[in-house]
């Protein structure tokens, strides 16, 4: 277990995150930023069991993401699975696994009504509501309930050796945090269809085509090329930020009409905020932005 430290400037505190032995966070300041910005690095690590979902994670989870909502310097958010564990000798490495599902032991011989308390409370949806940036960085199998936690960040960035897919169906049930709303509403119908349908995985590359990941790298370059994205968002106004992840998400569960109205609003109302000052002013002189983040 580690306890992550950064130098910042004097002004800049942040709380020390919330620690357990299935899931790590690591702060990394953003260069760019003089006001002690930072990144967090949330690892899911349960390498010995692919990191699959258990209670311990999920309750780890939602400690990560109320620490992160209530720590204005952190402005971006990477969710990722932990590197395999050497294998012990004569034994085969196990595979490279973002989140490889859930542990489904855990819901055997469970009633109807404490399955439906689990899964309608629960830290997969705590991050979808998460109100800044989040990126799942995505090295190896991502099914399951791995497939949605990384459909519940706002960006997905993969390496080439990654397989996706939603095998519920080959256990007689479907997906239960969310992944029936979300693949709809990133793949459009009939693609979900076909993924739910079969249960079958799909390789990277294919997953990028259907518009499922941003961007496909290769392994060595996957946690710089996540990084450098991480880094530029939470570069940007953080205020600025939320209020455009609050109106895109507005485009899920709000009609075209509605849904433009909402944006109309939101982007009259930043312009009485002194982060639009700040950033018409420097777009004008040509300088860099030095945010309020208000």
């Amino acid at each position: 277990m580690h306890r992550w430290t950064l130098e910042l400037p004097l002004f800049a505190i942040i709380m020390t995150p919330p620690q357990h032995d299935v899931l790590t966070i690591e702060t990394i300041p953003v260069e760019s930023c003089d006001d002690g910005t930072v990144v967090a690095l949330v690892t899911i690590n349960r390498p010995n069991k692919l990191n699959a979902l258990n209670v311990d994670v999920t309750t780890a989870m939602k400690e990560m993401v109320a620490w992160a909502e209530s720590e204005d310097l952190v402005r971006c958010i990477i969710i990722t699975g932990a590197q395999p564990l050497a294998p012990e000798e004569g034994k085969r490495a196990k595979p490279n696994a973002f989140v490889a599902g859930a542990d489904i032991t855990e819901f055997q011989g469970a009633g109807v009504e404490e399955i439906k308390i689990k899964f309608t409370n629960n830290a997969i949806e705590t991050l979808w509501n998460l109100s800044k940036p989040t990126i799942a960085m995505v090295d190896g199998f991502a099914l399951g309930g791995g497939l949605e936690v990384a459909c519940s960040c706002d960006i997905r960035i993969a390496s080439t050796r990654s397989k996706f897919g939603t095998p519920e169906i080959n256990l007689g049930l479907i997906p239960g945090y969310g992944g029936t709303q979300r693949l709809v509403a990133l793949l459009g119908y009939g693609k979900a269809m076909e993924m739910v349908y079969t249960g079958e995985m799909i390789d990277a590359v294919e997953a990028h085509r259907i518009g499922l990941l941003n961007h496909v790298v290769d392994a060595d370059d996957l946690k710089q090329r996540t990084l450098e994205m991480a880094c530029l968002i939470a570069s940007k106004s953080s205020h600025t930020l939320r209020v455009a992840k609050k109106v895109l998400r507005s485009a899920l569960d709000e009609g075209l009409t509605e849904g433009v109205a909402t944006e109309a609003r939101l982007f009259a109302e930043l312009f009485s905020t002194e982060d639009q000052e700040i950033g018409v002013k420097a777009f004008l002189n040509r300088d860099k932005a030095h945010w309020k983040h208000r």
